[in-house]
């Protein structure tokens, strides 16, 4: 994907954020795909661990003005992920819901007492971007004994992403990180 219009580009010491903006719905959310490319082909580990050792990182490394874009390209990408949720959430010490003694028996009305917990929470993701723009489709399963649910600024700055970078979808109202990955086979 190229362009010859500005972007949203500002560059970091190490690295440089492109923002591109989805168009608006008719609702007040923002949604943007964010792309954070390290300087050296080889400096995605070291921005990896800057992004989880520091807080808020995201948020301040944002580009919120429109600059020249001197070359510009970002490479189609299709990823494709599943994983089962339940051991990571455990792990982190979430408790209450995989109980079969407290669990989610109170926040269920039924008139048969049944004790309500969750057995299994599976999640998939797909994204892909190409010159017509991305699709990102994510669902989560959580699966209940008795019950399942589904929910779904520089004068011209280069950015050619031709070697491994991290990409964020979010919703920028509220700061909420739809999607995060990274692109390493180019």
């Amino acid at each position: 994907m190229t362009s010859t219009k500005k972007q949203y580009v500002r560059a970091f010491d190490g690295f440089k954020v492109l923002r591109l903006p989805y168009k608006q719905g008719k609702d007040m959310c923002k949604f943007s795909m964010y792309f954070f490319l390290p300087d050296v082909k080889d400096g995605l580990p070291s921005l990896l661990e800057k992004i989880g050792s520091e807080s808020k990182f995201i948020e301040r490394h944002l580009p919120y003005q429109e600059v020249k874009v001197g070359d510009f390209l970002i490479t189609k990408f299709k990823i494709n992920s599943d994983f089962e949720a339940f051991a990571v959430l455990k792990g982190l010490g979430l408790v209450l819901p995989f109980s079969c003694d407290d669990g989610l028996t109170e926040m269920v009305e039924s008139n048969v007492r049944v004790n309500f917990y969750v057995s299994s929470i599976f999640h998939k993701s797909f994204i892909e971007l190409n010159e017509e723009g991305t699709k990102a489709v994510a669902v989560s399963v959580v699966h209940g004994r008795g019950t399942s649910c589904s929910w779904g600024i520089a004068d011209k700055l280069d950015f050619v992403a031709d070697h491994p970078f991290l990409f964020v979808i979010r919703e920028d109202t509220m700061g909420v990180v739809l999607f995060f990955g990274q692109v390493l086979n180019l």
